[in-house]
Order: structure tokens, then C-alpha cells, then sequence
């Protein structure tokens, strides 16, 4: 039997909240990009793992510190990178077992590389950046349940994380808009946009407005005019893209790149070389980006834990991440006459992963509907959900689930 628990929660939804704030940090963003890497890295040892061994190995690739560098720019035909990025990879993997050698370093560099050239046009991970990795064995009390695992893993820390469902309209749209602009369709038509988008989205009552960061790439603006030029080219199509996709508003206001100022040259225009605020302006870290549904909610409860890098078969600070949100939506599409819910799991370090300590759905039900009409249903879906958590942990090592 698990420790299951459903209750009525007597607030408002947050679409019923008179002032919401929600961001997105875009795939170019240094935070992102240590996330997507870490995370990417964790993956493809899992998958490592699983050839040479037949089992996922200890690991957890979840500290990372993206350190910029230098660029000059010039307007029209391309700046230069004068110092390279600095990306660190680091805390603990397997090396080896058995005597089979894992080549942990190499698949680290690799997966890395690859991601830069998948997705930042402009950023040859051979040039522009430096790779430091930083990563050792763990400790034997931590690795041997590795060793003598026999089905599900018991937990390698005492964790909590909380899901929640149905993502509100200004979490929607912050969510389609960066995905939008960084999609390939809309760089093949304006390729000038780079890929650190970030958004800040502020609602009060029925009124958006949105305040977007995103630099040109140098070599495609001739001119501070034309850069001006550019960016009124882009803001109406963002208008557009709003108004169309976000029917819930009354007014919608767009403000790009607010530090501008066509008075001072090339000092008051956000340009760049790379498309990456990392070629020399902000540096990055894990767990400092978009939670694992994608966006960064003020409105909602948050744990602390960074799901990007760990291992997905024993490390609840991804797992449990993670299923809340899949559990929230599973029971939100699934059980009518609930207008939000909210799933919280804790783990008990040493216990079985599929037998947290608590398992916690919070509810805001329709008007006429009974926690009672509800409860048994909801706790089915935590129980089945739990119960086929083995399932869901070799989703997260085949990469299945983004976790930003």
C-alpha cells in the first residue's frame, strides 16, 4: 500500500489570479544550454551504460558552469570570437566496472559538441569552445546500490518535487512564442534573430505584456538603422503570433530588447556574434533555468532540486520532478470536474523509488463537484503511475522527456 493522499485545495486557479508572472529562458539562453547539455550527456552514458553492462550505471552529471568569453562585433560582415567559452562538466560517474572501461570523458566532450552544432548556428564547439571536465567516481555507499540492483532502485536521496496542471494561457504563450522564433522555419525566414530568447511575461487581470531579449546576429544588420529597422519587422510579426495564439487577453503589449538606444551607436543595440549572450556577456549554470515543464512559473510552488544530468533509474531529484508533472496532467485530462491540480512526491533515501514517503494530490475542483467524487479516481492514477515508474525511468534514460 502507498502513503496516497487527496484533498480539496480552496484557492484560486492561477488563470484566476489578478497578477501572474511567468519566463522562458530560450535553447540559446548559457542556462539552457547547460541544462540541455548536462542533461543530453546523462542520456547518452545511460545508453553507454546499457551496452557494455546491461544496466544503467551510477551517475550524476548535474553540475555545470558555462563560463563566457570574448567576441568583437562588426556590423555587416561578421565579428570574431577573440576568447572561447568555457564549458566545466562535473560531478560523479562510473569509469569502470568489472573491468570494462567506460570512456566517460570522451562521451561527455562529445555529446557536448554535438549539441552545439545542432543547435546554435553560429557556435563551432571545435573553436569557440573550451571543454574542462570535472568528473570522478563516487562514494561506495552511493554506487554499490548500483551494483547489487535486483528490479527498481531505492532512492539516492531524500527529495521533494511538485507537478501542477493545466499550464495557465501566459504560460502557454510564453512557452509557442520562444519555441516559435528559435524554430527552424522561422530562422530560414529571419535568420538575423539569434537563439538566446528570453521572455518575461506579466499579466494583471485580462492585460499581457511581454518583454522579449533577443539579439540580432551582426553579420546580418548593416547599420544601427537597419538594426531598428529589423527589430519593428520582427515585433509585428510577434504581435501577430500573440494575437492569434493568446484569445484570452485584452490587451497585449510587446517590448523588444528595452535597453536599446539609438543614440549611442553600437553600444545601445543588443547585437551578437554567436547568438549566445555566453560569447562574452552572462554565464550559466545548472538548475538556474526553466523548470522541467519548460517555463518559470512565480505563481506555483517549486522544488529546489535540478532534474538536468542526474541519473534517471535512482535519483528522484529528476524522477520525481518530472512525474509530477506527468501524474498532473494524466489526472487533470483524466478526471473531470477539476479545474487545477497540483502533485507533490517525497522520497525517503534507501526506499524504493515506485514507494515515496508521501504522495500528494492537491485539488481546485468546478463548482458542484465533491472531493469525494474525485478522490478514488486520482489516487488510481498516482497508484498506477507509481507502479509503472520502471517504465518511465527507461523513458528518461532514452531522453523521452525534455527537462526544459
Amino acid at each position: 500500500m502507498r502513503n496516497i493522499v487527496v484533498e480539496k485545495l480552496n484557492s484560486l486557479p492561477v488563470e484566476e489570479h489578478g497578477v501572474e508572472l511567468v519566463e522562458r529562458k530560450g535553447i540559446g539562453h548559457p542556462d539552457s544550454i547547460c541544462d540541455a547539455i548536462m542533461d543530453q550527456i546523462s542520456v547518452n552514458l545511460s545508453q553507454e551504460y546499457i551496452k557494455r553492462v546491461g544496466n544503467i550505471l551510477h551517475h550524476n552529471i548535474d553540475k555545470s558552469l558555462l563560463v563566457a568569453g570574448e567576441v568583437e562585433r562588426k556590423l555587416g560582415v561578421g565579428g570574431e570570437v577573440k576568447k572561447p567559452m568555457l564549458l566545466v562538466i562535473g560531478d560523479r560517474a562510473t569509469f569502470e566496472v568489472d573491468g570494462i572501461r567506460i570512456p566517460v570523458e570522451e562521451i561527455a566532450i562529445e555529446t557536448a559538441k554535438e549539441w552545439f552544432r545542432k543547435n546554435l548556428r553560429f557556435v563551432d564547439p571545435d573553436k569557440h569552445v573550451k571543454f574542462q571536465v570535472e568528473l570522478y567516481p563516487g562514494s561506495p555507499e552511493l554506487t554499490d546500490i548500483f551494483r547489487r540492483r535486483k528490479g527498481l532502485l531505492p532512492a539516492n536521496d531524500t527529495s521533494a518535487a511538485v507537478g501542477y496542471a493545466p499550464l495557465t494561457s501566459t504560460e502557454k504563450i510564453v512557452l509557442e512564442l520562444e519555441r516559435y522564433l528559435n524554430s527552424k522555419e522561422f530562422k530560414a525566414i529571419h535568420p538575423e534573430v539569434g537563439e538566446d530568447i528570453k521572455i518575461m511575461a506579466f499579466r494583471q487581470k485580462k492585460n499581457l505584456q511581454l518583454t522579449i531579449a533577443m539579439p540580432l546576429i551582426d553579420r546580418y544588420v548593416t547599420s544601427v538603422k537597419d538594426y531598428f529597422e529589423k527589430k519593428e519587422v520582427i515585433k509585428s510579426i510577434v504581435e501577430d503570433f500573440v494575437s492569434e495564439k493568446a484569445q484570452n487577453f485584452e490587451n497585449i503589449t510587446i517590448d523588444i530588447n528595452t535597453l536599446d538606444d539609438p543614440e549611442r551607436g553600437m553600444d545601445g543595440i543588443y547585437v551578437s556574434v554567436l547568438g549566445t549572450s555566453a560569447e562574452d556577456a552572462d554565464s550559466g549554470q545548472v538548475g538556474r533555468g526553466n523548470r522541467v515543464n519548460g517555463v518559470i512559473a512565480l505563481n506555483r510552488p517549486m522544488g529546489t532540486e535540478a532534474a538536468a544530468g542526474k541519473n534517471p533509474v535512482s535519483h528522484v531529484g529528476k524522477i520525481y520532478n518530472i512525474l509530477t508533472h506527468k501524474i498532473a496532467n494524466e489526472i487533470y485530462q483524466k478526471v473531470p470536474g477539476i479545474k487545477e491540480v497540483y502533485v507533490w512526491l517525497c522520497s525517503q533515501i534507501g526506499k524504493p523509488i515506485d514507494q515515496p514517503k508521501i504522495a500528494t494530490a492537491q485539488l481546485i475542483l468546478e463548482n458542484g463537484t465533491s472531493i469525494y467524487d474525485v478522490a478514488k479516481p486520482v489516487e488510481d492514477i498516482i497508484d498506477q503511475e507509481l507502479a509503472n515508474i520502471e517504465k518511465f525511468c527507461n523513458e528518461l534514460a532514452e531522453g523521452k522527456y525534455s527537462v526544459w
